[in-house]
């Protein structure tokens, strides 16, 4: 906290460190509130730095320094000053040299949850980004790579596990003492923000895994004790992850064991921390009666994206922060392949893209717009956004395309190759791609570079006489904060041609011939593409798979997008075709101008489907959803009423409902539990399509759908049901809704991420007075500001799930949520600022909530001692 006004960090100031260090040796002794750290550095000049002769200067925060040693000599404080955040040493030795560091930390006072903390009385690090200068000084930065030995020290009964990277080398009891020690030993080096420490007494679930090469490799998940019989899944997903990436990527795990530990109190999802991830346990612990199936698609997802850091992000890491995209975006890539290859690639792809356009394009069209690589930060944790993670994944998506699977697979293996040990950067990434694939890839490296949302308006033309389709295509970027001029971006932009038969028509492409992929690539700001030999008008299906993350404007029909909701080969076309009617549906009847045959025509598209047994069920599921709340405001673009926007959305909805009401009971009848519960694909698309049935038949008959989804509720035998139901009821004001919240309570109250799912489906429940209904239950004794997933579910769940109670005309909404973004700002500032994007979009909003929204970020800033994190985010949002 500060009282200055926050100076920002440029990705052009870069410069190599003077020092590297090339070995740690810490010595942790452990206390709850006096924490001695004893840290030993193997240090030498750095050839690669044009300082030479410079101080050294070491990072730490929230420490206390007890002593100094170089080369063996104690260093008096006229030898070193301490000041802020730093520690500098005048006078090393331009020869190799050896720093003894002592301090001390209090990890029971850490509510930030950054650097060594408790959680459930287990000692637990977080270190990325910034945590390790909370344990120790250090040059705590990722090009900064180190080999380390760690021997942790402890109360034998309140922490019989002594955890750390690496492998373990020795342990035993301290004589004369409660206390006993181990010793771990990490062979390969790694920055410190993947160092991780993890005492306490815990459960565990242990396993192995043999190689491809044959070796065995020990494998551990440890737990609060009580939950080692909800392990099973996230253990059966690792070894899945494990066969995965030697399978697909050659990758084989390095050490001779693997952990896992599950805590209640974390920031984020999970942490790659070299052979001990730490995580969030909603993302491990899973059975039947406390685990959704998206529970379940998610602890498979995120144990497999933290597996598979171990390559790309550890082994290779960023050179700086500003590179983050390079291990967190081709990571998030290769955890969405997982599960396309686990489970079904196109509904896998659906998904995703539905998550992008929820998550990162309102970020790309609004102040706080940002490249995949930004230019430069205040506080770098703000930077952990979908731009980073999502946006990031698509780029690596792009470079498949352009380059093709097995040019693809060479080119990762000449990064591994290459780059193995390093500490690397995106021009060396994209470099890999050129020389294999022997593609220009100078101009596709603009994505990372340049924010925003490219938008692609594309008009076809048919001429019968010549046999000739014409596709006129233009792309644009809008200006972001920081970036008035875009550059052209190189677009790859899947394509199809559908006859009148439904079939695709073969692809003439003048200047190019036949083509073998179905695939263009748009590099201008203009370009016009000719098919000769089209012996029929085609309805146009272009992006096909969402091969470029951009908004495309197409000049279709109704009649084409019902056609391609019928008849389109591409299963995310054919999603998208309903998308975009569904969009202007919506549209029509926020703007009063719905035609009740449009809905008609919609609704008997859609039945086509549902009653289509051969169609999926989780396509099926998905083609009911309505574009969100969000998406219909951001297409509206401007002076949004979002009241409007509810009602709007609502009322098609109960339209399409009562139209397909003999339909969703069809639905509903041949889709009930059979069986003992299973989260494999098959069963989890038909309980999608129950529930989203259900929350249909709510809004087209409400006495029906009320007993219906209480029917549902009262005897669940699972999760997945018990808040299906419950989803249902939440969006209608009634008293069978509030009695459902209570007994839900009742009966899951001693279970904590239960309690978790109880706030978020209080935050969505529909209704006036949403905003006191969310102040009350910051009251509630469940709810703990010092923890970020009670956080998460309640007033996130409300700000982005809610956008018609966060958004209330009187401003109560932005009231609460910047109620909390001043409380949490003291408590966890990285909490308090992911909180505060909620306003991102507000500049969208009609002036009355505008205005509303701005008086609440005016208030946020007029805070003494404002965090960095909140102070820039609040202030980007404010200025816009």
């Amino acid at each position: 906290m500060t009282t200055e006004t926050p100076q920002p960090i440029h990705l052009s100031d870069y410069k190599p460190v003077p020092y590297l260090i090339d070995r740690v040796d810490l010595d942790v002794r452990l206390d709850p509130r006096e924490t001695e750290v004893r840290s030993r550095l193997s240090m030498r000049p750095n050839p690669a730095s044009a300082e030479g002769g410079a101080a050294l200067v070491l990072d730490g925060e929230r420490i206390q320094l007890r002593s100094l040693v170089l080369d063996g000599v104690a260093l008096q404080p006229g030898q070193y000053h301490v000041e802020k955040e730093k520690a500098t040493i005048p006078n090393v030795p331009q020869a190799p040299f050896t720093l003894e560091i002592v301090t001390t930390c209090n990890p029971a006072a850490n509510t930030e949850l950054s650097g060594l903390y408790v959680s459930g009385g287990v000692f637990c690090t977080q270190c990325e980004a910034e945590g390790f200068r909370r344990i120790t000084y250090f040059c705590d930065r990722p090009d900064v790579m180190a080999r380390y030995t760690v021997r942790i020290e402890a109360d034998r009964e309140q922490a019989p596990v002594l955890l750390s990277n690496g492998n373990p080398r020795e342990a035993g009891a301290i004589g004369g003492t409660t206390r006993h020690y181990a010793v771990w030993d990490d062979p390969f080096p790694k920055p410190s923000y993947l160092f991780a420490l993890v005492a306490g007494d815990l459960g565990a679930v242990h396993d192995t895994f043999t190689t491809m090469s044959g070796r065995e490799v020990a494998l551990g998940i440890y737990v609060l004790k009580g939950n080692e019989d909800r392990c099973a899944w996230a253990m059966e997903s690792l070894k899945e992850s494990m066969r995965w990436d030697e399978r697909r990527f050659g990758r084989e795990y390095d050490l001779e064991v693997f952990n896992i530990v599950a805590v209640p109190d974390f920031n984020m999802g999970a942490m790659e921390n070299k052979g001990l991830n730490v995580f969030n346990d909603k993302y491990i612990l899973a059975n039947p009666e406390t685990a959704t199936d998206a529970d379940y698609v998610n602890i498979e997802s995120i144990i497999a994206h933290e597996y598979f850091h171990n390559w790309t992000g550890n082994r290779i890491t960023c050179r700086d922060w500003f590179q983050l995209c390079l291990k967190e975006g081709l990571t998030v890539f290769r955890d969405q392949e997982f599960t396309s290859d686990l489970r079904s690639r196109a509904m896998k792809r659906i998904n995703d893209v539905k998550l992008l356009r929820a998550r990162q394009f309102p970020e790309d069209n609004g102040p706080l717009a940002h490249p995949p690589r930004p230019g430069s930060y205040i506080e770098i944790n703000n930077f952990y956004t979908p731009t980073v993670y999502e946006k990031g994944a698509e780029i690596c998506r792009m470079m498949l395309t352009l380059t093709g699977e097995q040019a693809f697979r060479k080119a990762m293996d000449l990064y591994f190759a290459r780059h193995d040990g390093e500490a690397a950067t995106v021009e060396q990434f994209v470099r890999c791609m050129a020389e294999v694939s022997g593609r220009d890839l100078t101009q596709f490296v603009t994505w990372y570079t340049q924010a925003g949302t490219p938008r692609v308006t594309a008009e076809g033309h048919y001429d019968a006489a010549k046999k000739q389709y014409t596709l006129a295509l233009e792309q644009h970027v809008k200006p972001t904060p920081g970036q008035d001029q875009k550059q052209p971006l190189h677009i790859p932009l899947g394509i199809g041609l559908i006859g009148p038969d439904g079939a695709d028509m073969p692809l003439d492409l003048a200047g190019v011939g036949a083509l073998n992929t179905p695939l263009i690539e748009m590099t201008e700001p203009r370009q016009t593409f000719r098919f000769g030999n089209v012996t029929a008008r085609p309805v146009l299906s272009l992006n096909r798979g969402f091969s470029a993350p951009i908004m495309l404007e197409a000049s279709l029909s109704t009649a084409d997008e019902l056609f391609l909701m019928g008849h389109d080969g591409d299963s995310f076309n054919r999603w998208e075709a309903g998308q975009r009617l569904g969009r202007k549906l919506a549209l029509d009847a926020y703007h009063g101008t719905a035609a009740a045959a449009d809905i008609t025509a919609y609704a008997g598209a859609l039945r086509k489907i549902i009653d289509d047994p051969a169609v999926d069920d989780a396509f099926k599921a998905l083609m009911l959803v309505l574009p969100s709340e969000s998406e219909i405001a951001a297409a509206i673009g401007s002076d949004v009423d979002t009241d409007r926007v509810h009602a709007a959305r609502d009322g098609l909805r109960t339209a399409i409902a009562r139209q397909l009401a003999e339909d969703l009971g069809a639905i509903w009848q041949r889709t009930g539990e059979t069986g003992p519960y299973r989260p494999d694909p098959a069963s989890t698309a038909r309980r999608s399509l129950r529930q989203t049935a259900l929350a249909l038949m709510v809004m087209g008959d409400r006495a029906q759908g009320i007993a219906r989804a209480l029917a549902e509720f009262e005897p669940a035998h699972n999760m997945s049901a018990e808040t299906g139901a419950l989803s249902a009821l939440v969006q209608i004001d009634c008293p069978e809704r509030e009695a459902a919240l209570d007994r839900f309570h009742a009966r899951h109250g001693h279970e904590h991420l239960l309690v978790d799912k109880w706030l978020l489906l209080n935050a969505q429940a529909q209704g006036p007075n949403a905003a006191a209904r969310i102040a009350r239950l910051t009251e509630h004794p469940d709810f703990r500001w010092t923890t970020p997933n009670k956080v998460y579910a309640l007033l996130s769940g409300f700000a982005g799930g809610n956008p018609a109670g966060f958004n209330a005309a009187d401003g109560s909404g932005y009231r609460v949520i910047a109620g909390a973004i001043l409380k949490l700002d003291s408590i966890n500032p990285q909490v308090a600022s992911r909180l505060a994007t909620a306003f991102r979009s507000c500049n969208l909003l009609n002036s009355s909530r505008k205005s509303a929204a701005r008086a609440e970020l005016d208030r946020i800033l007029a805070a003494p001692l404002l965090s960095r994190g909140v102070f820039e985010i609040v202030s980007k949002m404010a200025g816009s």
